[in-house]
């Protein structure tokens, strides 16, 4: 559903708006929502939602004027805000990007949100935003005894996300790497500096060929969700297509393994590849072209990966600190580079 046209029905009591936008603005913003809700139904509560580090996620609860909870035909929306200046500057490609995915991912085959409304540039709303239906479960990013049991999830969906038929007009826009041998920011106190400059050398080089698929692009631990415990664990959603591109999928699997390793230790990293294999996933035979891939995602990262931690010490990762992100981050480069070099 594209952007509505602005209301002009007086507003009812606005439900609290945590984040403190201007009243008048959020009240645009619910009124834009509301007109996209079945008739009689409102917004009757918002909750601000953890974890996410680009976007300002919110909570909608939704159901018919004057019913109450599930029996009152209750059900939750997100909506999902660019506010910080970098982003806003991009939302219009970035919003427009993922309303695109998640109409084509309608069908299934893979758990994603359904698509409600879509206001790319903030014609409307406080801020450009897309609204989405509400998936179950939660990003589950603790050091506890079903890491490795996650670590096997996310690569089965990986290899699903990867397995998508999509036709040549469907298909998104190329891939672009987030890094460059000239970008790349070393530790100005590291005491391995020929690591750096190796891992350097090797993304100088031309890259490889690669067979083609359909990318997340951004996948790892922060962007799935989970259900259950233990036996019972399961992925419920795969969350954030902003970054959904065409490209190689050494280059998912190599996001996620580095996420792996920043956020439970070098090992679960280096393994996620042999774990995406394993559940029916194809990467480049050459070693060669598997750490031009690996190592072209975890530069990206340096020099300390503090940004990525945000999030993840907000979901009770207290102890990734950066001293101990730019250790993990450098004992990774140094062991890809001893495994595939």
């Amino acid at each position: 559903m594209n952007a509505f046209a602005p209301p002009h029905e007086p507003p009812h009591e606005l439900p609290h708006e945590p984040y403190g936008s201007s009243g008048r603005d959020w009240a645009a913003t619910l009124r834009w929502v509301e007109q996209g809700l079945p008739p009689g139904h409102r917004v009757r509560s918002v909750t601000g939602l953890r974890g996410g580090w680009t976007s300002r996620m919110r909570r909608l609860d939704v159901g018919p004027e004057g019913g109450a909870g599930e029996g009152g035909g209750g059900y939750a929306l997100v909506l999902r805000s660019f506010v910080k200046p970098f982003y806003l500057r991009h939302a219009p490609a970035l919003l427009t990007r993922e309303a695109g995915v998640l109409r084509l991912l309608a069908d299934g085959g893979v758990p994603a949100a359904r698509l409600h409304a879509l206001d790319a540039a903030g014609e409307f709303c406080d801020h450009p935003s897309l609204v989405m239906s509400l998936l179950p479960g939660g990003v589950r990013v603790a050091q506890d005894g079903d890491v490795e049991r996650r670590a096997d999830l996310l690569a089965g969906q990986l290899a699903a996300v990867h397995a998508l038929a999509v036709a040549p007009g469907e298909r998104p826009r190329a891939f672009e790497a987030w890094t460059a041998p000239d970008r790349v920011r070393v530790p100005g106190a590291t005491a391995r500096p020929g690591v750096w400059r190796r891992a350097v050398e090797v993304i100088r080089r031309e890259a490889p060929a690669y067979r083609p698929c359909f990318l997340h692009r951004d996948f790892h631990p922060g962007n799935v969700l989970f259900t259950g415990q233990g036996a019972a664990l399961a992925v419920s959603g795969v969350v954030d297509w902003v970054e959904t591109s065409w490209g190689p999928a050494d280059l998912d699997v190599a996001h996620c393994s580095t996420a792996l390793a920043l956020l439970h230790g070098v090992d679960t990293g280096l393994d996620f590849a042999a774990r995406y294999l394993a559940a029916g996933g194809t990467l480049e035979a050459d070693p060669g072209a598997h750490l031009y891939w690996r190592l072209l995602d975890a530069l990206a990262f340096a020099p300390d990966a503090e940004k990525v931690a945000v999030p993840w010490r907000e979901l009770g990762r207290g102890d990734l600190t950066p001293a101990l992100l730019g250790r993990r981050l450098e004992d990774y480069l140094e062991a890809l580079l001893d495994r595939y070099a």
